[in-house]
């Protein structure tokens, strides 16, 4: 549990960032501080997994990857400590604490005291921490166009493809063919302001809504708005220094009594600055989350999307019913681009987690369960319910033409060898000072425990306890493979037991 301590959380905070590098010309920040009410969970929001990957930490690879040298400040406020220890200590990413949530353009002011030369010459970027499938393609596109477009501000919009009554976002208000005059525009489409869905509700229905651009007015009656499906996603680009001049100026006359960062738009046009928008290709990319079915929708999009990716290249038995780990993924893609086919199979249920290294010809039974540092051998088999993981620093190497049989598991150092057969009810165990090596053409069955033992080639095990021992064929056998069965430890504690 973290502390609540606002002076235990500076502290964490200053320990984990990074100095702000005036040479890199991006900055993104990611607005990390909300908890989420309506997600109930004592969690916060930012840390809920898609794809088993904390959202904010999403969030942040997207920026990572879709912006170049870049300054990274994520600011933080409820579960602060928790949220700062997951993305951790990283170069050029600092945080910045919203003790008090006081609205996104409250938080992105103080996000910008992180930048204490207010001549810095570069952009910044906006993202909100649950965004979480958002994705370094979309990142860079964002960029690309502000920079084309050379405006000020910039709003990535999306396009509401659900009923109307279901959008709870803020709608983007563009100038219309006509003003209230009745006279032609020549700025239609330009973006003039953001309105939240919130003060929408709170307007007069029978009193149309009133705005300016460039000294034109424009109404919008509140159906009007309503229907606009047209929404604010939350991201945005600036130009450093307009932004800096205007954040200041924001008012908090609003439902929420709260600086919203929408209202910059307003003062962006009414001080001869330019703003546009933009819209991205794949909607999907701009989901966020505010309760437990919004996030089931996100994991079920992201596993979508990993099973589109894959489909062509390995077989995945249950297209609703696995988890491979997202640079798993990327490597079984550039593996695809060698030529050979994989053959990889992966059953219904299967997990692969980070740090597994797949092979050609693999197959994978229903409910395996793979996580940490384990690399396959070429023509290996692992049946149903099987468990092989390892912790940090610890690896699993597994030869070539192993077969695992059925319920087996495998975990902490272990090497198995080549052409290895492990039938059902094993347990193969190794630790850091004492790993577990099993050699070459050796059969393990029974119920059989092995831990932190070096088995030789061609052995057969079968019903045995094996603690710490080292097993090699005797010099005087001659056959092809020497049987151990039976083996059991001496017994701790026998005077408590005694017969009934």
């Amino acid at each position: 549990m973290e502390s609540n301590n606002p002076s235990s959380v500076l502290s964490t905070v200053e320990s984990y960032s990074s100095p702000f590098e005036y040479k890199n010309k991006e900055t993104a920040i990611i607005l990390a501080a909300g908890h989420g009410k309506r997600i109930k969970s004592q969690t916060s929001k930012m840390l809920h997994k898609i794809w088993e990957v904390p959202t904010v930490e999403r969030v942040y690879n997207a920026c990572n990857k879709g912006l170049t040298n870049s300054n990274i400040i994520i600011v933080v406020g409820i579960k602060a400590e928790d949220v700062i220890k997951t993305i951790g200590g990283k170069k050029t990413v600092s945080f910045a604490y919203q003790e008090i949530q006081n609205g996104t353009g409250h938080a992105v002011q103080i996000a910008l005291d992180k930048i204490k030369d207010k001549n810095y010459n570069g952009t910044v970027y906006i993202f909100p921490g649950d965004m979480g499938l958002i994705d370094a393609k979309t990142v860079k596109f964002f960029k690309e166009e502000f920079e084309k477009l050379n405006a000020d501000m910039m709003v990535l919009t999306g396009i509401f493809e659900g009923a109307v009554e279901d959008n709870y976002y803020g709608r983007i208000l563009r100038v219309k063919d006509k003003d209230v005059m009745g006279i032609k525009s020549k700025n239609k489409n330009k973006v003039i302001e953001i309105l939240e869905y919130k003060d929408i509700l709170n307007l007069d229905k029978k009193k149309p809504y009133t705005t300016i651009y460039s000294k034109r007015n424009y109404k919008f009656t509140q159906k009007e708005l309503l229907e606009n499906r047209e929404f604010n996603s939350g991201v945005y680009a600036f130009k450093f220094k307009p932004l800096n001049d205007l954040i200041s100026k924001i008012q908090s006359n609003n439902v929420q009594n709260e600086i919203y960062l929408t209202d910059l738009i307003g003062l962006f046009n009414n001080n001869g600055y330019s703003v546009g928008a933009i819209s991205p290709k794949e909607q999907y990319v701009l989901m966020g989350f505010n309760n437990k079915s919004v996030l089931k929708e996100m994991d079920a999009k992201a596993r979508k999307l990993t099973y589109e990716r894959l489909k062509d290249i390995i077989t995945i038995e249950d297209e609703d019913d696995f988890f491979i780990e997202e640079n798993v993924v990327d490597e079984i893609l550039k593996m695809d681009q060698q030529g050979l086919p994989l053959d990889i199979n992966i059953g219904k249920g299967v997990y692969i987690g980070n740090g597994v290294k797949l092979n050609y010809n693999l197959v994978m039974s229903k409910n395996v369960f793979l996580e940490g540092d384990i690399r396959f051998g070429k023509n290996v088999t692992v049946r149903e319910n099987t468990k092989i993981s390892c912790y940090y620093g610890q690896a699993i190497v597994i030869g070539n033409n192993v077969e695992i049989y059925s319920s087996n598991t495998i975990k902490g150092s272990v090497t198995i060898g080549e052409n290895t057969r492990i039938e059902s009810g094993v347990r193969i165990t190794g630790s850091d000072q004492y790993p577990a090596i099993i050699g070459s053409h050796v059969v393990i069955k029974g119920l059989t425990y092995i831990y932190g033992s070096d088995v030789g080639n061609n052995i057969l095990i079968e019903h045995s306890i094996l603690l710490r021992k080292k097993i090699s064929r005797p010099s005087r056998v001659k056959t092809d493979s020497f049987n151990v069965k039976y083996i059991l430890p001496e017994a701790e504690g026998i005077e408590a037991v005694q017969d009934l």
